[in-house]
């Protein structure tokens, strides 16, 4: 796991070494164990190290071979002892004990294609000299980053936007399409687009390759999300059995490491699941304790501690306990911000970041996490609308009452959640309410809620768009930002491809069934976990103890929003700030010091005015405040 970065110039001028080093340095806590450059005409990549698999010299980077390649590279290709013996056997010879040695044989083998044999997290630039072009991937669901920004004379990349920001030489400026859709619908990295005007993020699938000859790219897609689905007739008990052995292979891929390895636990079922085998895996093999960490929040209804520690007693797992309070959380705002670089949308990303510190403070490396989990086997309790859509008559009665009897959620909360994400039109109601102090010209069009409400109606069209866009995506982005910041690697056994292709071929029937969330998993756990963490009901997820931290900084969030240029741009009215509900009040502040952190400029009369359609028609009023008590959030 490390930091890359690159410029090309277009005029094919020598780039000085300065200007690679200070980007490459932006990056230094994505690889503080060593760094690299490489330079040819009219290019120049850098490298920041991690070392997690063979930690000598012999893995620095950028890394060359066959002396026609070079690489810089980001990520991890787990099955990379599987494809270096295949390679091996057609004569190709290594030199290191590393995987990025072994994607430099690969390419030249199989070319392009490579990536389809990989099993991993990357995002990579390879310099082949041979055909003058520069060969550029990012894995199939995006966990590793890739940004980049294409400017008449260069072409500048990182892992990080901060990086290229100081590639283009030039201010930063907002991209107000990206704040509209974050501060009303709640989205970010739901495009390829970023909060940056003129920087975008290569697409997680795609490829890019940059033709040195003609200084022109092109972008391709490589994967495509596809279920796979199951033998017909099999039982529920050998489908069970098929899921763990695969769940089993994936953490098993993502226990290897030179380096201690250690496990996020909040308690819930994902990581309780992957701490649990992973801890027997772990003591197979090694005679060091498998360690876990969990944030605790100070608010007792969110307190999710008891769960961790039962976990951690039944798999003889070495638990450490965080439990950061207002203090923590003041002092680290500015630098979670910077951190993140762009907005987002709630404080309990602090508590996965005051995890990472944690475990690199007790010197684990690499850490598992359950990223994914909820969005390839239905864990969110709004799923539960779609899944009822499929069900009539007395099956749907009896999937109310076992709703009601196995789930947290209630039926009243369900209903509401079906017609506020089903309804398009509900839905921009309520929000057009509630930001009703925004000029006109960002309430008039919705696409992403027609498309989420369209995509509502089919689970399986539902999945792939939280997957592909409105979901997954920002959970990858924080994970990202919060583990690098500390140095430590972030491994997502729920999103080895082959699970994911796995959970999306399964019949919905066998993620939700009888009232309970992601079944097949809480199936195949039973008996290797106890039961109050296997069939438990709430849902949280190290979440903040939010209120207590906002009230605590309150005056400084007013603060910070009255002072703001970007959102003073788009408001039509001075905001009431006692008036906004939590949620609102913490969008407006992020990107606010966003802006503040960055330096943001606003650049008047370059907005997009987007075509807009006759407004939808609006939902009864009595739906729409019904629905807004219900939802806060988006």
């Amino acid at each position: 796991m490390c930091g890359i970065s690159g410029i090309i110039d277009k005029n094919r001028r020598s780039v000085p070494q300065q200007e690679i080093r200070e980007m490459t340095d932006l990056v230094a806590h994505r690889g503080p164990d060593g760094e690299g450059f490489y330079h040819a005409p009219g290019l120049a990549l850098g490298h920041r190290r991690l070392a997690i698999l063979d930690v000598s010299e012999c893995g620095k980077q950028p890394m060359s071979y066959l002396e026609r390649y070079v690489i810089t590279y980001n990520g991890e290709i787990y099955n990379y002892l599987e494809i270096r013996e295949e390679l091996a056997a057609v004569g190709y010879r290594f030199h290191s004990g590393t995987d990025t040695e072994v994607i430099l044989a690969a390419y030249d083998r199989w070319g392009a294609d490579c990536v389809e044999r990989f099993n991993g997290m990357w995002a990579f630039a390879l310099h082949d000299r041979v055909r003058n072009l520069v060969f550029c991937s990012r894995d199939r669901f995006g966990v590793k980053p890739f940004y980049f920004s294409d400017q008449s004379d260069r072409f500048t990349f990182g892992s990080e936007i901060k990086q290229v920001l100081k590639g283009r030489r030039e201010a930063a400026v907002a991209n107000l399409d990206m704040v509209r859709d974050f501060l009303i619908e709640g989205l970010h990295d739901h495009t390829c687009s970023t909060f940056f005007a003129g920087i975008a993020s290569l697409p997680a699938g795609h490829n890019l390759v940059f033709n040195l000859t003609d200084m022109q790219f092109q972008k391709t897609r490589w994967y495509t999300l596809v279920g796979r689905t199951p033998a017909p007739g099999q039982s529920v008990a050998r489908l069970s059995t098929q899921f763990l052995t695969q769940l089993k292979s994936a953490i098993a891929l993502r226990l290897r490491a030179d380096v201690p390895v250690g496990t996020c636990l909040s308690g819930g079922l994902d990581s309780s699941s992957i701490a649990t085998l992973a801890a027997s895996m772990y003591h197979a093999s090694a005679s060091a304790p498998f360690r876990a960490v969990h944030a605790r929040s100070l608010e007792s209804a969110f307190d999710e501690s008891m769960f961790a520690r039962v976990v951690a007693q039944s798999g003889d797992i070495a638990l450490t306990i965080v439990t950061p309070g207002a203090d923590e959380f003041s002092t680290m705002i500015e630098e979670v911000a910077y951190a993140q670089e762009e907005p987002f949308a709630s404080p309990s990303i602090f508590m996965q970041y005051f995890v990472f510190q944690k475990a690199r403070e007790s010197g684990c490396k690499v850490m598992l996490d359950g990223q994914g989990g909820d969005e390839t086997l239905l864990g969110y309790e709004r799923y539960f609308s779609t899944h009822l859509q499929a069900k009539e008559g007395m099956a749907l009665a009896r999937e109310l009452r076992a709703i009601n009897r196995n789930n947290a959620v209630r039926i009243r909360s369900l209903l509401a959640h079906m017609l506020y994400f089903r309804y398009a039109a509900i839905r921009m109601g309520v929000l057009r309410r509630r930001f009703g102090f925004l000029k006109n010209r960002y309430l008039r069009h919705f696409p992403n809620i027609e498309k989420m409400a369209a995509a509502s109606r089919d689970m399986a069209a539902l999945q792939t768009t939280e997957i592909e866009h409105f979901q997954l995506p920002h959970l990858l982005r924080y994970e990202d930002r919060n583990s690098m910041r500390h140095s430590v690697e972030a491994r997502l056994p729920f999103l080895d491809y082959r699970m994911v292709e796995l959970c999306l071929g399964l019949d919905p029937g066998l993620k939700m069934r009888q009232g309970w969330t992601k079944y097949i998993l809480r199936s195949a756990m039973r008996g290797l976990m106890p039961d109050a963490i296997t069939w438990r009901k709430s849902k949280l997820g190290f979440t903040a103890p939010a209120r207590t931290w906002t009230a605590s900084i309150e005056p400084a969030m007013r603060l910070a929003i009255e002072q703001s240029a970007i959102i003073a741009h788009m408001c039509k009215r001075k905001i009431h700030f006692d008036a906004l509900d939590a949620n609102i009040k913490w969008r407006l502040f992020s990107i606010a010091k966003w802006e503040e952190i960055f330096e943001v400029q606003l650049v008047p009369g370059k907005l997009r005015a987007p075509a807009c359609p006759p407004f939808p028609a609006h939902a009864p009023a009595i739906a729409v405040q019904a629905i807004a008590a219900v939802h806060g959030q988006h």
